[in-house]
């Protein structure tokens, strides 16, 4: 599933007339020979595709009911299974932990299918939406934007969006919801602008755009819950494979990899271990792969992307 943090750039289309997904070839790699692959972020089903093509059945889950209906259409229902949720939800962890699967990939952010549909409020093109959602299971960013508090928001624009004027944006958008609420793009962009000045542009509608989106969708708070909760759903040798797009959500992933991968701390004098510690596995490799030149010059969206590995040693 192709995602992207900004809704520039095109995506590339294959000949079968499907887009093609961000780094696919190393991820069907490691996947090689596994029988039951979970895709906790299924979209369009390109990732999918490619495992059911390798001979794999697979769960595929997806907040987004459109999702769901157009995966359906490409993969058929011989070889996957469908669950319209989201990948951090009760009955997801249920499904999975049901699969038993070998490998579970997670392609975070946005989909360019759902970049690219005006209506669902991803962009920040003109008359746009105040949407955002991924799913039916959250408020739109209009609704989150009418009743965020100062401090909730200034942290959503500091920590999700990168912003060094995070608490005076804050405090604008929330005097300009006074008289009137924000409903379409054209009205965030206005409070941007108004912070930031006339030289401000799209590079910063999309990071405003972007950490809002993280916000109402609660993506890094999801991710944070759902790690753990796949890497034990995986048996030992399973393979647990992130693609993150934001600097936060790699920081998390990198994070929990580091801490699942450290073994006993206890000091080097001790005869024994006191500690208790044993690791649950390897980050491997131990750098983020990222898109090779070739692939970001077909696909922009493709440029921000991380992928991490995790290799499971031991159940935990």
């Amino acid at each position: 599933m192709s995602r992207e943090t900004g809704p520039t750039g095109h995506e590339p289309v294959s000949d079968t007339g499907w887009h093609v997904p961000v780094l696919l070839a190393p991820i069907l790699e490691r996947a090689r020979n596994v029988e039951r692959v979970v895709d906790a972020t299924l979209g369009h089903g390109g990732h999918a595709a490619g495992f059911v093509a390798q001979g794999a059945r697979v769960l595929g889950i997806d907040r987004d009911p459109d999702a769901i209906v157009t995966a359906r259409t490409r993969l058929g229902d011989d070889r996957v299974t469908y669950l319209q949720a989201s990948y951090a939800s009760d009955v997801a962890f249920r499904a999975v932990n049901a699969f038993r699967p070998e490998f579970i990939l997670l392609d975070l952010g946005v989909s360019s299918r759902q970049l690219d549909q005006a209506d669902r409020g991803f962009t920040f093109r003109p008359g746009a939406p105040l949407d955002m959602r991924m799913g039916p299971d959250v408020p739109t960013a209009a609704d989150w934007l009418a009743r965020v508090d100062e401090p909730e928001l200034t942290a959503a624009l500091r920590d999700f969006a990168d912003e060094r004027h995070a608490a005076r944006m804050a405090r604008e958008i929330l005097r300009r919801r006074t008289n009137a609420p924000f409903l379409i793009s054209d009205d965030l962009v206005n409070a941007i602008r108004a912070v930031l000045g006339s030289q401000s542009g799209p590079a910063d509608f999309a990071r405003v755009f972007q950490g809002l989106r993280i916000a109402v969708n609660d993506e890094l708070g999801g991710l944070g819950r759902a790690l753990p909760v796949f890497r034990e759903a995986l048996p030992a040798g399973g393979t647990l494979a992130v693609i993150s797009y934001h600097s936060g959500e790699d920081r998390l992933v990198k994070g929990a990899f580091r801490a699942w991968q450290q073994g006993c701390t206890c000091p080097p004098r001790l005869p024994q271990c006191i500690c208790g510690r044993t690791s649950l596995g390897s980050a491997e490799p131990r750098k983020a792969i990222i898109p090779l030149a070739a692939e970001v010059a077909r696909n922009p969206r493709a440029r921000s992307a991380k992928l991490r590995f995790f290799r499971v040693h031991h159940a935990g």
